[in-house]
């Protein structure tokens, strides 16, 4: 019986490339193709849980040959059994006992693979980069939304507060998040429970041009700056819980649970903006823009 272990992720190292061994024999999709499981590797996958960070691109290369990795998904393998679930046909939650999560590499067609044999992975460098500036980008835009809305839009002392200290709108209004290249989306509902928590929404939604302004300016100074970003990880797998962590020079540093790509330094930044789009009374989208330096 192939006794199969928990990915060795090596994205947060920023390693775009690895020669691994191939843990799983490629086993047939639905529809076609075939998934390749692996000791370790430099790809990131998309979340089954929470999709908001696109799998990586790049390819595997078997014996000379090269395949294209359509997509990189999250598995999650009972060891007594060896049978492998793929995304949200996955019926169990990381650490349970007797099971083990991995990446899973969907290649397009069919490749003779055995556990065991070499292949080479490569990331598209230049996309995951891309992604990672989105998504840091929407850390600093979230926390300087919080900041620039902490002292005249609310009227009540809010008990969730954001690493900075201010009064986390973001997590309270967060529906949906979506990061593509060099940009992040968030979503936001402004309902009667934010309002009862003490938000002037009204107030909030009538000054968004000097917001946008204010949050811009805030960027740009955490920018010019160029902090460094740390990506702390409490192990080497998959299911470790992995943290985005920057100081921004305001007192604590922060401190994010996240499990995507990001920029090592804020000096990767040329610039970072925001704009708002009102959906309806109730739904304010933020997109924040990123440059390359």
């Amino acid at each position: 019986m192939i006794v199969i272990s928990a990915t060795h992720v090596l994205f947060p190292e920023r390693i775009y490339q690895c020669e691994a061994d191939v843990q799983l024999t490629a086993v047939a999709t639905p529809s076609q193709g075939c998934y390749v499981v692996t000791d370790k590797t430099p790809f990131h996958p998309v979340s089954h849980i929470w999709p908001d960070h696109p799998a990586d691109r790049g390819t595997l290369t078997l014996a000379g040959q090269a395949y294209e990795v359509v997509d990189c998904l999250v598995g999650a393998v009972e060891q007594q059994s060896g049978q492998l679930h793929v995304g949200k046909d996955i019926p169990v939650k990381r650490d349970e006992p007797g099971w083990v999560f991995v990446v899973v590499h969907q290649l397009a067609e069919v490749v003779d693979l055995h556990a065991g044999c070499k292949v080479m992975l490569n990331v598209d460098e230049h996309y995951q980069l891309a992604l990672s500036r989105g998504h840091s980008g929407g850390h600093l835009s979230s926390l300087a939304l919080n900041k620039v809305l902490h002292h005249d839009f609310w009227r009540k002392d809010a008990s969730r507060k954001d690493e900075l200290g201010h009064y986390d709108f973001h997590s309270y209004a967060q529906t949906e998040s979506r990061v593509t290249e060099d940009c992040s989306t968030d979503t936001y509902r402004i309902g009667k429970t934010l309002r009862k928590r003490g938000l002037n929404a009204a107030d909030m939604l009538a000054a968004l041009p000097v917001i946008t302004e204010q949050i811009n300016q805030q960027l740009a100074l955490w920018c010019e700056a160029g902090y460094p970003v740390h990506l702390r990880r409490e192990g080497e797998a998959l299911t470790d819980s992995r943290y985005w962590r920057c100081d921004l020079q305001e007192g604590q540093v922060v401190e994010i649970p996240c499990g995507g790509t990001h920029v090592r330094s804020l000096a990767e930044y040329a610039a970072l903006r925001v704009e708002f789009r009102i959906d309806s009374d109730q739904e304010l989208v933020m997109l924040t823009y990123s440059n390359p330096a």
